[in-house]
């Protein structure tokens, strides 16, 4: 098996165990937190020792948690609820749930009633972020989760050592943002690959995960390059990571060249710039963050942002791939799809849902879009 291959392998066996990398840290002696979407302060978790472990939810039937939400939600957090009821997180030492929407909200208070062994620590944000008022309220709600963990691990927090998980994770931003210019030159890399390198930092320490991509990165330059003969397009949602969504996109030969998804590069899009104390910067790199459907923005810079995308990576068309029932992304389409058209951009609409088993529709709209792009 060549260098390549094993790296490869390594980002799908984390991304396809998160359970097992969970005891594996648990084993370690290790605590571990929760952090659910989007923008948990991981660098806090980090700095106070502890393993921030990202969770979107899975692909699973929803039983338990149909007791505390209608069935009109977005299947994410049902599906987070339905995991932490299942006991999929035993020996997490707490759980981090922002309040960037109502799906959110609702998925914290129902987790204080029906899992009770893993405490719920809120981190409520600013919608008007960007002033200096909006930046004293969000370092208001990182004291408040420091606090929080404090009480629910015994851990405690320094503000230098919050510096140094900063710079750890200033890096691992950017090296993800190296590999997804580098996966470019790569049409081998299919769209399965690259969600594991994406889907696996949620379950690694930083510094570990950063490592294992800067080993890929030097494995694809020693990789001759061949023709690009695929169809290139942009990704754009909350969450792209349906196994069979993105089989369907490899076989219809079509490579992401660049995504504005909320749990890829998303993620990495802004670094935490130097300030008076690691709390102020993380409130700045908060402020600082942009074109996303949970992030409040009179002028609705993702369309533009989606559009230029396109130009930067020229791409053949965007695929939106919106989450059911996501009130933020169904009003952030209108807006992305009339730019788009506007640049006689090709778009396609597609819906996914955590519970999903049937993907024909899905693959039939995709064939289509490929002719449409041909």
């Amino acid at each position: 098996m060549s260098d390549l291959k094993q790296s490869l392998q390594a980002f799908h066996k984390i991304a396809s165990s998160p359970k097992e990398q969970l005891k594996n840290y648990l084993a370690q002696d290790k605590k571990v937190v929760l952090c659910a979407p989007v923008y948990t302060p991981e660098e806090i978790v980090h700095a106070m020792g502890m393993i921030p472990f990202g969770t979107w939810g899975a692909d699973v039937e929803i039983k338990e948690a149909k007791t505390y939400f209608p069935a009109f939600i977005c299947s994410v957090m049902q599906s987070i609820l339905e995991l932490g009821i299942r006991g999929e997180f035993e020996g997490a030492s707490a759980i981090i749930i922002p309040s960037l929407c109502d799906s959110l909200k609702c998925l914290g208070e129902n987790w204080k009633s029906s899992v009770k062994n893993i405490p719920f620590i809120p981190m409520v944000y600013p919608q008007n972020r960007k002033a200096d008022f909006g930046k004293d309220f969000t370092k208001a709600g990182y004291e408040r989760v420091i606090a929080d963990l404090e009480k629910a691990t015994g851990m405690s927090f320094d503000d230098a050592k919050l510096q140094e998980s900063i710079a750890i994770y200033n890096e691992h931003n950017a090296v993800m943002r190296q590999l997804s210019d580098c996966l470019n030159d790569y049409p081998e890399i299919t769209a399965v690959d690259r969600n594991a390198i994406f889907q696996s930092a949620f379950y690694l320490e930083k510094s570990e995960h950063t490592a294992l991509v800067k080993t890929l990165i030097g494995e694809l330059e020693k990789t001759e390059k061949t023709a690009n003969n695929k169809i290139k397009i942009v990704t754009t949602g909350i969450l792209t990571d349906a196994a069979d969504l993105l089989q369907i996109l490899d076989e219809n030969d079509m490579q992401i060249v660049a995504d504005n998804v909320a749990s890829e590069s998303r993620q990495y899009q802004v670094d935490a710039k130097p300030a008076a104390t690691g709390l102020d910067s993380l409130a700045g790199k908060f402020a600082d963050m942009d074109n996303c459907s949970v992030l409040f923005n009179v002028d609705k810079v993702i369309a533009q942002y989606t559009v230029d995308l396109v130009a930067k990576y020229q791409a053949n068309g965007v695929v939106f791939v919106m989450t059911k029932f996501c009130d933020p992304e169904e009003f952030d389409y209108v807006m992305i799809k009339k730019a788009c058209e506007e640049k006689n951009i090709p778009i396609l609409l597609v819906e996914i849902d955590r519970q999903m088993t049937n993907y024909e529709q899905v693959r039939t709209a995709v064939e289509t879009f490929k002719e449409v792009l041909k």
